[in-house]
């Protein structure tokens, strides 16, 4: 029952072969099971599940509900969740409990889903392993001596090891679909403003975006549809009525013009990688689908201006934890600015330390128009490259990482090494366009290998019909 797709599994609620209190035990049993190995979860809410899941019951007795009514998930640990403690997998955040629900779980409960409980990341969102966690390690369900990616490693996992449905992440250079294509499960980085951002912990705020982690791309598509939609609470959120997602699936990818990045087929690519998604390129060609030769040479210059963006705003972002206001609190200092200090550097691990001096030296005076401001050009210069793409194209068909996932710790002493992971994940972000990630292939040691459709804005219904053509295939 585990390994069935939302639609199967509420066609079985509303059947009453089974209710959903049976099946929330059914996953809590998987989680008790598994998780001590793989590593998925921070926090299990076993009690609230239940409550949450005979609430669903209820609902579906009296023939109300959703697709997603009585639906077991499970959260990424930097999306606020009333009453249960979101913690970004950070020492700074260890015992915070936040007062208030974020949009996008508060959209997901009004429609009776059910939460088991938060999942494992890297640091404030900050890595591509799931090693830079202050808590524990997550392992790749598909292999164990492998990483899960990052930084939502926890929510890739949970889904690919069967420890829930469906999950929430973030992404805000390839952190959803890094993690969705080492783990070979389906994940969605929306259009920028088309979720909202109301509740989840800030990384860089021009860059992220929250999105559906699942098993197919049908799912994806019917919880995608639940947590889009404008909210005034978040400034970026953009005002406009959405289509169903899921109403073109089944329609063909005949007379579609697909772009192949030809700088992305360069070096530094593995060739099981390569092979993966060129086979895939011949696989929408035996559709009907046209192929497109492109080049844009101007995303090498992607990486380097995300990090300068993304630590800027990082550094502004987290300036606010402090030790003065909730959170890590040193117990050693003298007076207020030793608080600080203190409270920092103890409550911070690396990857964040080395990201916020970054930001800070790169909004600092003399630095900022070398620096940030340069970055913000670059960023205009890519989101008008991919414009221009789009109109030779209907999408963009690429890798997501260059190899496959790497060995636990094989990258924590080289973080420049691992930054260039990044590299087909960054330009998506600069430009906020929306980009799928699905599983293509398989390499050596039973890694999966996933591809990207990227889409102009506002793409996703035609992604998504894109996608489950080639799954179908």
């Amino acid at each position: 029952m585990i390994k069935k797709s939302i639609r199967e599994l509420s066609q079985g609620l509303r059947g009453k072969e089974f209710t959903s209190v049976e099946l929330t035990k059914l996953y809590l049993d998987e989680i008790k099971k598994k998780d001590e190995e793989i590593g998925a979860f921070l926090s299990i809410t076993e009690e609230k599940a239940l409550g949450m899941a005979k609430k669903a019951d209820a609902i579906i007795a009296e023939g109300g509900g959703s697709p997603l009514t009585g639906i077991p998930m499970a959260v990424k640990d930097n999306i606020c969740t009333k009453g249960v403690k979101t913690t970004c997998a950070s020492k700074m955040l260890y015992n915070f409990v936040p007062p208030y629900e974020a949009h996008v779980t508060g959209k997901l409960f009004d429609e009776g889903a059910v939460m088991l409980g938060k999942l494992n990341m890297d640091e404030f969102a900050m890595g591509s392993t799931c090693e830079n966690s202050a808590f524990r390690k997550t392992k790749n369900p598909r292999n164990t001596a492998h990483v899960p990616g990052g930084s939502s490693g926890g929510s890739a996992a949970a889904v690919a090891a069967d420890e829930c449905v469906y999950s929430l992440g973030s992404d805000t250079g390839g952190s959803i679909r890094q993690p969705a294509s080492f783990c070979g499960v389906v994940g969605m980085k929306p259009t920028y403003g088309s979720v909202s951002r109301f509740g989840l912990v800030a990384f860089a705020s021009s860059l992220d975006q929250i999105g559906p982690l699942t098993k197919s791309v049908e799912d994806n598509a019917i919880v995608l549809n639940t947590i889009t939609g404008h909210d005034e609470r978040d400034t970026t959120s953009v005002k406009r009525t959405y289509d169903d997602f899921t109403s073109e699936i089944g329609k063909s990818v005949k007379g579609m013009k697909i772009g192949i990045i030809k700088e992305f087929f360069g070096e530094g690519i593995s060739d099981e990688v390569k092979e993966a998604v060129m086979n895939a390129a011949k696989t929408y060609e035996s559709m009907g689908a046209e192929l497109v030769e492109l080049s844009i040479p101007r995303l090498d210059y992607a990486l380097p201006a995300y990090y300068v963006i993304s630590s800027a705003e990082a550094s502004s972002n987290l300036a606010r934890f402090d030790g003065a206001r909730y959170g890590y609190r040193s117990e050693k200092y003298d007076d207020i600015t030793e608080l600080y200090k203190n409270s920092r550097s103890e409550g911070f691990g690396a990857e964040v330390k080395r990201r916020i001096m970054l930001g800070t030296f790169a909004l600092s005076s003399g630095y900022y128009d070398a620096y940030y401001k340069k970055a913000l050009q670059v960023r205009t210069l890519i989101i008008n490259d991919f414009n221009r793409a789009f109109e030779s194209c209907d999408f963009i068909l690429s890798p997501v990482s260059p190899t496959t996932a790497y060995k636990l710790g094989e990258k924590t002493g080289d973080p420049l090494e691992m930054y260039l992971g990044d590299i087909y994940t960054v330009p998506v972000n600069i430009a906020g366009v929306p980009s799928l990630s699905m599983p293509c292939g398989t390499g050596k040691n039973n890694l999966p290998i996933g591809m990207q459709l990227i889409g102009p804005l506002f793409s996703e219904k035609m992604l998504y019909r894109a996608g489950y053509c080639f799954e179908q295939a």
